[in-house]
């Protein structure tokens, strides 16, 4: 797993919140009482969550303790736990059970997906949403990078394992003979950011973690980066006043007890 950092995390904050506000808007249920927030990062979700259903109880859960201490930080009334979201079991089920972009770090998940369904209650749903863009011009350039023969004694032969993500089938194979009703949709977002620097910003503190936490020190990692910043500013011209568009899919998935 690797490390996080709440701030880097938040520095594009409305552009990672609107995919948990489009999840939790297409949720049909009317007044869930309790809901889990299964990697709820810094507090960002779970304020989503409570903006739709203001009387619910709300439990955010997160693998990463500098995630959770920030989430105290902004709201300390709220339930928030440090714990791995691939085993976490519902006592009593929730009626929602929530997740939005993090079970891509997961593996399993032909064994995570229908034990985190198991934990709804009657009547209840899982709602889930992770990126599904592995093939994006930002995502080839990490692994070329890495594959570089400058680079390639710092990461395992094998490469680096970047997302857990499967086709949309897949999901709907392993939940459709568990659910009543199944919702699947892919959104791809265009992102509008500053410059090819804001894209190693924004994967910074997501995708780029798990090839930075491999290097040695951080002056390898700054080298790292300046030389992916050469890498995007290739893949994504700029517009006529200078900004980027980031195409960015997501996989949207709602299973209903």
């Amino acid at each position: 797993m690797p490390t996080w950092n709440a701030g880097q995390y938040l520095r594009f904050a409305g552009e990672r919140t609107r995919p948990c506000r489009d999840l939790a808007a297409a949720v049909a249920l009317e007044a869930p009482r309790r809901i889990v927030d299964l990697g709820c990062g810094p507090g960002n979700s779970a304020a989503v969550l409570a903006a739709r259903w203001p009387e619910a109880e709300i439990e955010g859960v997160d693998s990463s303790e500098a995630m959770i201490t920030a989430a105290r930080r902004d709201a300390p009334a709220r339930s928030w736990i440090v714990g791995d979201i691939s085993a976490w079991t519902g006592a009593p089920p929730c009626d929602l059970v929530f997740s939005n972009a993090a079970l891509q770090w997961v593996p399993d998940h032909e064994i995570v997906y229908p034990h985190l369904f198991a934990q709804v209650a009657p009547g209840g749903a899982l709602a889930a949403q992770v990126p599904c863009n592995l093939d994006a011009p930002a995502h080839a350039a990490m692994r070329a990078l890495a594959a570089r023969a400058d680079w390639r004694g710092h990461f395992p032969r094998e490469g680096v394992r970047e997302w857990h993500v499967h086709p949309a089938a897949f999901y709907y194979d392993l939940l459709s003979p568990l659910a009543a009703r199944l919702d699947l949709w892919e959104t791809e977002y265009l992102h509008v950011l500053s410059g090819p620097a804001a894209i190693v910003e924004w994967y910074r503190g997501t995708g780029l973690r798990p090839f930075l936490d491999a290097l040695p020190d951080e002056p390898a990692r700054q080298r790292f980066l300046d030389d992916y910043l050469q890498a995007v500013t290739a893949a994504y011209p700029a517009q006529r006043d200078g900004r980027v568009l980031l195409p960015f899919r997501r996989l949207f998935l709602i299973a209903y007890r």
